[in-house]
């Protein structure tokens, strides 16, 4: 940790999630050069589908996850996701009609740490750049392991700092510096792109969300950095 804790109270959260909502598409694809496609099939490759699985995409945002679990070839039979922020999932649902899925996904509003999903009701849980934003991960992954059927899968998907030194710089010099700018001037949002380098800079380093999984009672847990490191791809199994 090696910054300050910022707020990551769910109201606060939700309201700026909100606010960049209609531009938050296309900042990833722009910020990421497009590599976050990439990074999202990576972690539902990890899934292992046979095409029968039930599906949570947790912190959902505007369900590009989810649309990729189930457009997978095999893909999900069934896919919730669930996330608190309104606009987000308004988003998310206009892609999900677009796309003919609206029968096959389902949005709901929801939080993180209280799913609104029955005991051991999914096969597999995904997050996609979202447990970083909630308040209490413990929380989060004591609730994943709860709707896990024994067996399930998880994959998640967040940001982490390069330590080669080079890179670390460079890495760190356009978080820090270049996309807060760019942010700020698409979605004419004043600090989301500020909060985003910093949940990074504060969140647990890939050893201590491991051990964090493991508390919470998973087993065969791997961290696969992405792209030099800029991202870990978590997999775990309810035991």
């Amino acid at each position: 940790m090696s910054q300050p804790a910022i707020s990551k109270a769910p109201d606060r959260i939700a309201g700026m999630f909100d606010a960049i909502a209609k531009h938050y598409d296309l900042l990833n694809h722009v910020l990421s050069a497009g590599i976050d496609r990439r990074w999202r099939w990576r972690a539902i490759e990890a899934l292992s589908l046979s095409g029968v699985e039930r599906v949570l995409d947790l912190c959902t945002g505007t369900a590009d996850l989810a649309l990729a679990a189930r457009t997978a070839t095999p893909g999900a039979a069934r896919v919730v996701g669930v996330d608190f922020a309104d606009a987000m999932l308004r988003v998310g649902r206009g892609k999900l009609l677009h796309a003919r899925l609206d029968d096959a996904v389902s949005l709901v509003r929801g939080d993180a740490t209280r799913i609104p999903v029955a005991d051991r009701a999914v096969d597999a849980v995904t997050i996609a750049f979202g447990i970083r934003n909630v308040e209490r991960p413990a929380a989060a992954c004591e609730e994943i392991h709860r709707v896990l059927r024994p067996g399930g899968r998880l994959a998640i998907l967040e940001f982490a700092v390069p330590t080669a030194p080079v890179l670390r710089a460079a890495y760190l010099a356009y978080f820090r510096y270049v996309l807060p700018r760019v942010g700020k001037l698409v979605s004419r949002h004043d600090t989301a792109y500020e909060y985003l380098p910093a949940s990074v800079d504060t969140f647990a380093s890939p050893g201590e969300f491991v051990e964090l999984l493991q508390a919470s009672r998973f087993v065969d847990i791997r961290a696969v950095p992405l792209t030099f490191g800029i991202v870990y791809l978590y997999t775990a199994r309810r035991g």
